[in-house]
């Protein structure tokens, strides 16, 4: 007979059959069982977070660096409500997490008796913001149930499963079962849609492909780059598809699709193979861009086909088996037109030249970070003027898995997703660009990088607020502002206080070396950008395009 186990040895036995080797979280007294038999059993390291959305942002960065599973593990009731909006920002992103709460005894959940910890419905919230969100009902059924919770993490599209662990089935005892984790199987193109594919394209005098996460998804980088060589075909990328082709190939347009420089480029396409992505509405102008009538569009997921564009063709099936599908139909016939794959140069070289004549001093500065950065580095961005302006645009991204951003816009998890890429990749540098104000939305987990020495470097631009809404005060409401002039700390004494490096920049010539400094230390390290001092940009930002 199988030896018993209580339900927290389970746990941490299937998540080492699934390959996880670190989890995000803080103990509580409703999800001690899982934490003491981590501490028994080994094989996992558990970094304890300041928070619950510092667990889970962690959790999502360590997922979007390595393509593994990320896990969190948080309270019920208020820790979990914690943690929502960080679920949301890993949901919005396609991040295959998985997400493990306490809840209170099985016997009383649901009974609205002032339990400690009881929430109101918390399967319901998790339920609207997760993938799919499950509860343990018994302890018998716990195996199949975190494998399927596994399974559907990683399931195209891929999300973010929630389980409830009942603090008395974490406890009781089964005899252990020994379960396996079934990889997704990539889906294959019906043959039929690819020939009909194959026909559109040799059609094509100006095609156009549009890349996004699910490329990079799929290990497709090396696929798309080659169709784009054969077809001669220009490449944008979603804000998500960023390095899915490197982004100083000739072909590669870039995140640029919204662009008034391209404007002109854009019109005359005359086929958009999409591949992966969701043609989100920042991206599109709030789906007011003009792309070419016909579209073909590539997804695993079927209810993403004709979702924000009508689409002349729909291809369900995997973005790595599907372009090498058309690549090995197409190898032998395909005929790239020299002067149009010079217009595409020319596009890639207008948007560019248009960006870097808005940012004054700061393109100096972001040619001097991608310098004296390594070539595979991971650069980071939360929401702020830098992150949001060159940073996702401007600043070249050389492979997959090299960029993360905040996908639902919200501020101040930069720091901790960049926190958990960097326990992903450990010999890789990271950089987080970050804000005044949505760094101290969560600065606490300052003091979990202390403690883990997790060598980030954060270079946190400071305009005294949230610069991005006081710009679009200035634009479009004549100036009032108002709740967007902020008080921070002394950042080199907050820094010093938690052990972090600390330096502070005033002028764009002092940047490089203080930056080279910082990245040599291993160690977690801040640099502090004065944008007061270094001046504004040359066109203020205020918000995307048809986004206000």
């Amino acid at each position: 007979m199988n030896e018993s186990v209580t339900g927290g040895e389970q746990i941490v036995a299937t998540l080492k059959a699934a390959g996880v080797e670190v989890v995000f979280g803080i103990i509580s007294i409703h999800n001690i069982p899982i934490y003491d038999a981590i501490s028994r059993m080994g094989g996992i390291r558990v970094i304890p977070t300041r928070s619950e959305p510092g667990a889970v942002n962690m959790a999502d960065g360590y997922a979007r660096a390595t393509g593994k599973l990320g896990v969190a593990i948080t309270s019920t009731g208020a820790g979990a409500g914690n943690g929502a909006g960080a679920l949301v920002e890993a949901q919005t992103a396609g991040t295959p997490l998985l997400h493990l709460t306490g809840q209170i005894d099985s016997t009383h959940v649901d009974q609205g008796k002032g339990f400690i910890h009881e929430c109101k419905d918390q399967l319901g919230m998790l339920k609207a913001i997760s993938k799919e969100a499950y509860r343990l009902r018994s302890r018998q059924a716990l195996p199949s149930l975190l494998s399927t919770a596994i399974e559907k993490a990683f399931a195209a599209p891929g999300g973010v499963v929630s389980i409830e662990l009942p603090i008395d089935l974490q406890k009781a005892k089964a005899p252990s079962a020994e379960v396996s984790i079934t990889p997704p199987v990539p889906r294959w193109p019906d043959p039929e849609r690819i020939n009909e594919a194959v026909r559109f394209l040799q059609n094509a005098k100006r095609p156009l492909i549009w890349a996004g996460s699910g490329v990079i998804a799929a290990n497709a980088s090396a696929e798309l780059q080659e169709l784009a060589e054969l077809l001669g075909a220009g490449v944008l990328t979603s804000q998500a598809g960023r390095g899915s082709i490197t982004e100083d190939h000739p072909l590669c347009i870039g995140n640029f699709g919204n662009n008034p420089a391209l404007r002109p480029f854009l019109e005359q396409a005359d086929l958009l193979l999409a591949v992966g992505t969701r043609f989100r509405g920042q991206e599109t102008m709030q789906w007011t861009l003009p792309l070419p009538a016909t579209q073909i569009q590539v997804d695993a997921d079927p209810l993403a086909i004709g979702r924000s564009y009508p689409a002349t063709l729909g291809v369900v099936g995997d973005a790595k088996l599907v372009l090498r599908e058309l690549i090995n139909r197409m190898k032998d016939q395909a005929q790239p037109n020299p002067s149009y794959m010079e217009e595409v140069e020319q596009a890639r070289n207008a948007v560019r030249k248009a960006l870097r004549s808005t940012l004054g001093p700061y393109e100096q500065l972001q040619d001097d970070l991608r310098a004296a950065m390594q070539r595979d580095a991971l650069l980071v961005r939360d929401v702020t003027i830098s992150g949001t302006t060159w940073g996702s645009r401007l600043f070249p991204i050389y492979g997959p898995r090299q960029t993360i951003h905040a996908a639902g816009g919200g501020i101040g998890q930069g720091w901790q997703m960049a926190l958990g890429a960097k326990l992903g990749q450990p010999e890789r540098q990271v950089v987080a660009l970050l804000g005044d104000g949505g760094f101290l939305v969560n600065c606490g987990e300052m003091a979990t990088a202390a403690q883990e020495n997790i060598a980030v470097v954060g270079l946190l631009f400071n305009d005294g607020g949230y610069g991005v809404l006081r710009n679009i005060q200035n634009k479009n409401y004549e100036g009032r502002n108002i709740a967007v002039d902020l008080r921070s700390p002394d950042f080199s004494q907050l820094a010093a206080g938690f052990g972090l490096g600390y330096s502070k920049v005033a002028s764009v010539t002092s940047f490089k070396p203080v930056l080279e400094e910082a990245l040599a230390a291993n160690r977690p390290y801040l640099i502090e950008v004065d944008m007061a001092a270094i001046g504004p940009f040359a066109v203020p930002f205020a918000g995307p395009a048809n986004s206000i």
